[in-house]
């Protein structure tokens, strides 16, 4: 009698465990290709929300930005950067000609993305003046923030596209692929991801080319990417490329997501990555730049979802 008790507690307890993970809210995190920056810092998330916060996070890698996914519904959550989600809700920038969006929400600032032009480490070029009449990644048809933020680095050192040998390539990681395969003379990348690590063992080492912040060239800059900063980035063995204190550029790593999400959900989600940075930063090494206290900051022409304000308001994050 024991016996067959015990079975059926065991199968009801199994029954029980199956119920609880299927009944989980399943959620996507739209990112951009794999290998990228933010695709890596989605996978550290999703890890996160399925550990902490018991929902089945699932991450949707593509060849765009996927802001359209989330928007129009098909998809919850969306990681970018600041002024493209922006420019996407705005209808400006890069989706000028477009109708604004009113479906995007800001769901927290997470990471700032440093950002860099890479050469070859033996490569003669020194400044990004010297990229004048080489081959430069262009036109990213599937990804034209890449080409927007590239053209902002030719335009600091008073370049722009005109002034390169433009090489055509539909995103981020295709053009990391071109330069390894000796297709271009440099490569945009943000500091920390995989696909610059890959190049560096690659092509025998990588250099980063430092940015001129005076005041007038940075603000050549700013004039591309709204909202972006001077970082000074000090030598560390996960960077590869730095050899000495250098001036980068920075702007920072958005989570934006659907309106029409459920607010319970949402704040599940900022709750969990808010109290759980050192398991981020143990997935995704770059989360040791996250400061949980600067979640709550304002996104322009974002509205804040109710779910991630409900949070903010309770961890006094906002004034």
């Amino acid at each position: 009698m024991k016996s067959h008790t015990m079975k059926f507690l065991a199968g009801f307890a199994c029954a029980s465990l199956f119920a609880a993970t299927a009944a989980a809210q399943t959620v996507s995190i739209i990112t951009t290709p794999v290998g990228s920056f933010s695709n890596s810092a989605g996978g550290a998330m999703a890890k996160v929300l399925i550990e902490k916060a018991k929902l089945r996070a699932v991450v949707q890698a593509q060849a765009s930005t996927g802001f359209e996914e989330t928007a129009s519904g098909t998809a919850d959550f969306n990681v970018s950067n600041s002024f493209d989600a922006t420019f996407f809700a705005t209808g400006t920038g890069d989706y000028a000609g477009r109708d604004a969006s009113k479906n995007l929400r800001n769901v927290g600032a997470l990471i700032p993305y440093r950002v860099a032009m890479h050469v070859r480490a033996d490569s003669p070029y020194k400044r990004l003046a010297d990229l004048k009449g080489q081959r430069v990644s262009s036109d990213f048809n599937a990804q034209k923030t890449i080409g927007r933020i590239i053209e902002a680095h030719l335009a600091n050192a008073g370049l722009s596209y005109n002034d390169v040998v433009k090489v055509p390539t539909p995103n981020v990681v295709r053009q990391s692929q071109d330069f390894m395969a000796n297709k271009t003379d440099v490569m945009f990348f943000a500091l920390g991801s995989a696909a610059v690590k890959q190049a560096h063992a690659s092509v025998g080492g990588v250099r980063v080319l430092e940015i001129d912040s005076a005041p007038d060239a940075f603000k050549r800059v700013q004039d591309l990417l709204p909202g972006a900063y001077v970082l000074r980035v000090s030598p560390h063995p996960s960077i590869e490329g730095l050899s000495q204190p250098t001036n980068l550029v920075g702007f920072d790593m958005v989570m934006v997501a659907r309106a029409e999400l459920a607010e319970d959900v949402v704040y599940k989600v900022v709750k969990a990555l808010y109290e759980n940075k050192a398991d981020l930063q143990a997935t995704f090494r770059p989360f040791a730049l996250f400061d949980p206290k600067t979640m709550a900051k304002p996104l322009q022409s974002v509205p804040y979802h109710p779910g991630a304000l409900r949070f903010f308001k309770e961890a006094g994050l906002l004034p």
